[in-house]
Formats: C-alpha cells, structure tokens, sequence
C-alpha cells in the first residue's frame, strides 16, 4: 500500500522519521518520498534523519502568541491551523497523490499541535482527496496530566468521525515511566519515547508497506491494498498486534523446528505438519502480544493478517489454520489474510490488524480523567470570580 506520510507537532514528527527510517532500512516502500511534517514554532529547531528540511511545514510563526509551539493550548493550535491553512494547502501540492493509496496522518493526541492541528488537517485532507485518510493517533500517558487527557479525548470526538479509521498507540503500555530523560516533555519528545516509535514504525511498515513484486517471490496469497482498505473501511479505532522469530543461519526456520522434534525427522508430512503448527504459533502470538492499543479481541469488526518472511518459510496450511482460529478468536467472519514474501529475509514476521474495536478501558479511563479536569478547572474559575 502507498500512504502518503503527514507527521503534525513534535511527537508526531519524530514518529514519521522513525517510519521512515525502518522504511529505508528495508526493501519494502510506504510513502515514496510523499511525506511533510506540520509543526507550530517561531523556530524550527528538530534536525531529522529522514525527512528532508524542505518537506518541514511550520505553521504559527506569525501569530502574536505563539513563541515555542502552543504549550499544549489546543484551541490555538486549531486557530492556527484554520488561518494557516493556505500554507498547508500549498505544502499538500507536493504529494502526488494520484500514485497513493491514501494519507496517513501521524500524531500525538495529547499534545496542543498534535491534538489541535490533525483535527483540522483531516477535515481538509477528506475535502481534497477521495482517498482514505487515516490516523495513527498516540494516546497520553497517565502522568501526561489531565490536559493532555482532555485534549486526547476532545480530539478523538472529532477526528474519529472524520477519518476513515483511526489507529492508536496507547503510551501507558509502551513507555517505561521509570526511565527519565532530561529531553523528555508532555508531547513525547524524549528519549524514552524513541523505544516504542521504532516498535510502533515496525509494525507500520509491517502492516502497509509492500515491496516491487518479484516474479519468484509471488505469494499463493498476497495481499494488495483493496484488502487493507476493506479491513478498515467500517472505520472507528483500530488495533495492532505483531511478533516475528528470527531464522537461524544455515537452516531457516524450518531447521529449527526439527531440532525440536524427537525421533525420525525424514517424514516430509510431518515436517510440514510441524512448520504450519510454527506458523500458526506466531500468528496466535502476534495476537496475544502487547496490542498498540489494548482492547477486547472479540469486539472487532474485521481483522487482516499478514506474514511476511522467505517464501519458503511461508506454510499455507499454517496460515489458514491461524486464519480459522482468528475468526473463532474474534468472533467473526471478516478475516482477511495474506503473505507479504520477502526473499533474504532473516524474519519471520505476523502482524494483526484488529478494525473498529469497542472494547478499550483505556480510552473510557482517560475520558473520565478529561471530564474530571474539566470539572477541577470551573471548580477553580469559581473560586477565583468569588474573591
């Protein structure tokens, strides 16, 4: 799939470079140099690795009240983009977005930029384009406070219905609280954050990137990007699961199961019996793993699930049978699956995707938190017109 790339304020920025830098590392393509970052500051002081200077959007830098970013003011940054807009459009001008599957907009729903700006971006973008729009929205951490709760969830009424699906990352079940960084800030600029951005990248590259198809690398059943846009076509928020085994030198993994096995080991049945029980294995890990966002697996309404590795490693049998457990796991019928081969490769990768989930404790406590601080704030107004 080919996704344009839009990452908006710092977190959201970084993020878009981690993607692109596992982009780069590999052979397989996501946004074929369609990327921008948006960010309000007088100053553009980030230096990425993988997002050229030119392709850097800086929005605010006129506006009387703005110095460094908005300090977490979300109704500013939503002015700011509003009146800024000309400038984002023209930025926009140099995607090519009839080679493009659709956008994906990456950011931070709990900072000022992020929340405020990819409200308004999407808005736009559903406009311009009649291609998908999607999010890859990370929620706030618990110690972010509750403003950064209350914008999450401000942004999430607004960019939820918006989109057409939105993917979230959810900070408390990836970044250490425990380990500081004096770089650290509200709107996940750390380094503590730079761990969960390469997870989170790998599993988005994972997910939608796809690489020139080889004529002997042809998967029995390879996906293309009308799958992944079915899967989340229902829209709401979407959840991703992902494991992989490296493949030991010499053998791959089909060696390696064998030194596994006791007793005679020439019966080829038993050893592709073996090999698919292996692939159905990591598919079920993959499900079982940390989710991006924690949810009932029972709840979603489709799932879509890719394993890529070497060609060779890929069992047909392992994969439909982890396809049926799937839709015995998930509770439905609309489980897309598909290989990604990839030749040389020392992994073998699954990765899950679970569509328009109801089922997130995390996004119900962190909007209780929101109308909490809402409260706590008129508490403190009335207070303070009573002196």
């Amino acid at each position: 799939m080919k996704l344009a790339l839009i990452g908006v304020g710092g977190a959201g920025s970084r993020l878009t470079d981690a993607i692109r830098s596992v982009e780069a590392e590999g052979d397989r393509q996501l946004c074929y140099g369609n990327v921008l970052t948006v960010d309000i500051s007088r100053t553009v002081a980030d230096e990425f690795d993988h997002v050229p200077k030119d392709r850097h959007v800086t929005i605010g830098d006129t506006h009387p009240d703005v110095d460094d970013g908005v300090a977490g003011d979300q109704d500013l940054a939503v002015e700011i983009a509003r009146t800024d807009a000309p400038e984002i459009h023209r930025a926009l001008d140099s995607i090519t977005m009839r080679k493009l599957d659709g956008v994906l907009v990456v950011t931070s729903l709990g900072g000022g930029t992020g929340s405020g700006v990819s409200a308004v971006l999407v808005e736009r973008l559903q406009e311009m384009y009649d291609k998908p729009v999607y999010v890859l929205g990370i929620l706030p951490a618990t110690d972010d406070g509750g403003r950064a709760a209350r914008n999450a969830a401000r942004s999430l009424r607004s960019v939820v219905p918006a989109a057409d699906s939105t993917l979230l990352f959810d900070n408390d079940r990836w970044v250490d609280t425990d380990e500081s960084d004096e770089s650290d800030d509200a709107d996940g600029t750390g380094g503590r954050y730079d761990r969960p951005n390469r997870e989170l990248a790998s599993r988005i590259v994972t997910l939608f990137a796809r690489g020139d198809t080889d004529p002997e690398s042809i998967g029995a059943n390879t996906l293309d990007s009308s799958d992944t846009i079915r899967t989340l076509s229902p829209g709401g928020v979407a959840s991703v699961g992902y494991a992989e085994i490296e493949l030991e030198d010499g053998g791959g993994l089909l060696s390696w199961l064998l030194s596994l096995l006791p007793g005679d080991r020439s019966d080829g049945e038993a050893d592709e019996r073996t090999d698919a029980g292996k692939i159905q294995s990591l598919v079920q890990q993959s499900l079982n793993s940390r989710l991006t966002l924690p949810c009932e697996v029972s709840s979603a309404e489709r799932v879509l699930v890719v394993l890529s590795g070497p060609p060779e490693e890929l069992s047909r049998r392992g994969f439909e049978s982890a396809r049926q457990r799937l839709e015995e796991e998930t509770e439905t019928v609309e489980v897309l699956a598909g290989d990604d081969p990839r030749a040389g490769s020392s992994t073998v990768a699954a990765v899950v995707l679970l569509s328009n989930v109801t089922g997130v404790p995390r996004i119900d406590a962190m909007q209780r938190r929101a109308v909490d601080y809402e409260h706590d704030g008129e508490a403190v107004q009335s207070l303070e017109e009573t002196d």
